[in-house]
């Protein structure tokens, strides 16, 4: 089965789960009608429990806030992703919460880090970038908002590490074009679009070559307060 068709299955899978009432037959008995069965349609792509596959981020472990903001951006076109806004498009509020609270929840093994094949200037570049930033130019570090050690903060500012360099690289790629935005302020295109197409392949390298260190979880809110106001948390 080709990615695209087995995309298509299971889009068909989770848009069946929500408009009937349970979930549908599978043979000659029923699947059981719970949250884990009815997120089985993200399966194809973020792996069964939210662990990423190649090409896909991993959303297990991400903050609540964060999960649910970004399936709202999708169903209403903060972001482009033809096969998540087709998924996405009928669905409800309270079905996002539930769906963000069992990503949320999985605590699961992370992917060894990446071997970069970038060169040790821009990986020095993107470590950089990371923990002290560019205050000349307004660009704040990494680590300023996504903390220290880059695991995030409730509810809503995800963690960084765990992703491969190419997905990082295109979503700092698209807030810096505009294809891709959040409630305002949108501090996350404030922040892409100060830096260079070099810039963020140095800094998404470096990021997706990190190990993770465990236990690997969002900080609580209100641990420190970012440099920037960002729509995404309150």
């Amino acid at each position: 089965m080709s990615r695209a068709h087995a995309v298509l299955v299971s889009l068909l899978m989770l848009a069946a789960a929500q408009r009937a009432d349970g979930i549908a037959p599978i043979g000659h008995g029923k699947a059981p009608d719970t949250i884990a069965a009815r997120v089985q349609g993200c399966a194809t792509c973020h792996g069964p429990a939210g662990q990423g596959t190649p090409g896909f981020p991993r959303i297990a472990g991400k903050p609540t806030g964060y999960i649910f903001n970004q399936l709202r951006n999708f169903r209403d076109g903060r972001r482009s992703y033809p096969p998540m806004n087709y998924l996405l498009e009928y669905l409800q509020d309270d079905y996002f919460k539930a769906m963000a609270a069992f990503f949320a929840d999985q605590r699961i093994a992370f992917a060894p880090p990446e071997n970069s094949a970038l060169s040790a200037g821009d990986l020095a570049r993107g470590n950089q970038l990371a923990r002290q930033g560019d205050a000349q130019r307004g660009v704040p570090p990494c680590m300023a908002c996504h903390g220290p050690k880059l695991t995030g903060i409730e509810p809503g500012i995800p963690g960084l590490l765990g992703l491969s360099s190419r997905y990082i690289s295109g979503q700092l790629e698209a807030w810096r074009a505009g294809t891709r935005h959040a409630n305002p302020p949108d501090c996350m295109s404030e922040v892409a679009s100060r830096l260079t197409e070099g810039e963020i392949t140095a800094v998404a390298g470096w990021l997706a070559s990190r190990p993770v260190s465990l236990p690997y979880v969002p900080a609580p809110e209100g641990k420190w307060t970012p440099p920037l106001a960002c729509g995404s948390q309150p």
